[in-house]
């Protein structure tokens, strides 16, 4: 009796501290987030609290020249470049992550996932620093022999990207088809339709939330990448007027010019604005992914 009533005392004991020990986590997760979004969200509203500028000028003022005599922080050119390189990434990646998942999962499911799996991991872990070199080495000396313009711009940012998100939305796409009930197929079947006609008309339009939820995951990738679009894209503070001009996005700008400012200036403050502009976008990019996920579940 006594040696039960040890062994309650010993489970209580450790479910108290299992308790105890995970509440800490989540307490401590949730401060760091609830800190981070509040020190960026701080910093970057007192761009405009200041009175340095306002909301308007910042987000579609076209001109950024902070070291002019008289500053000008007009961010639009960042924010078009930011999403005009993400759309067409994820334009680009799309279809082909598609076609890799059904590959992996319709066409060929043994072999076939036994070949791309591996490479889909491994594009997944190549550092960004990588892409960027490749991308510097590789698309634009092709971009600039076979294309109007010096190589650098919009285009080659775009195509490394797409490279970059590749993984992100295959791997969501495989596990959204992989998780098809299979009587879904075999009714398909059963109604004398071919593989074709099952996937275009049964597959891809059951599990397409899910399918839309790794594209915006992958954009979601690609607006917040820095060091490999910085490498390629020309870092040019204008509004691109063709895919072959040099443009900049939002992390470029603030990864360039972060290290080469005071703390407290209007330049830094402009940054940090541009950081919580990244931030709200994250969120949005969030709110989507939970809306497609709560639309796959009905």
């Amino acid at each position: 009796m006594k040696l039960k009533n040890s062994r309650i005392e010993k489970h209580h004991i450790e479910d108290f501290v299992g308790r105890t020990y995970m509440s800490f986590c989540v307490l401590l997760l949730i401060t760091i987030i609830v800190s981070m979004v509040y020190f960026v969200a701080s910093k970057g509203i007192s761009t405009f609290t200041s009175g340095d500028v306002s909301v308007t000028d910042f987000l579609f003022g076209t001109k950024w020249s902070p070291e002019a005599d008289t500053p000008s922080f007009g961010a639009f050119p960042f924010i078009m470049g930011s999403f005009l390189v993400t759309l067409l990434a994820a334009l680009i990646a799309s279809p082909l992550s598609l076609c890799a998942a059904l590959f992996m999962t319709e066409i060929v499911p043994g072999w076939g996932k036994k070949l791309l799996q591996p490479v889909i991991e491994l594009l997944a872990g190549i550092p960004s620093v990588v892409y960027g070199f490749i991308g510097l080495s590789v698309i634009v000396p092709f971009l600039r022999n076979n294309l109007p313009g010096q190589g650098i711009g919009v285009a080659a940012g775009a195509l490394v990207l797409s490279v970059m998100i590749l993984p992100t939305i295959t791997s969501v796409a495989a596990d959204a088809l992989a998780s098809l009930p299979q009587n879904l197929k075999e009714s398909s079947y059963a109604l004398g339709a071919t593989r074709w006609q099952t996937i275009s008309r049964v597959i891809i339009p059951t599990t397409f939330p899910a399918i839309m939820t790794g594209i915006v995951l992958g954009m979601a990738r690609a607006f917040g990448e820095a060091l490999a679009v910085q490498m390629v894209i020309g870092n040019a503070p204008f509004v691109p007027k063709s895919l072959f001009e040099s443009a900049s996005t939002l992390t470029s700008v603030i990864t360039l010019g972060m290290g080469n400012t005071t703390m407290g200036s209007a330049h830094n403050n402009a940054l940090w604005s541009m950081a919580l502009v990244l931030m709200l976008m994250t969120f949005v990019f969030v709110f989507f992914v939970r809306l497609l996920e709560r639309r796959n579940k009905i």
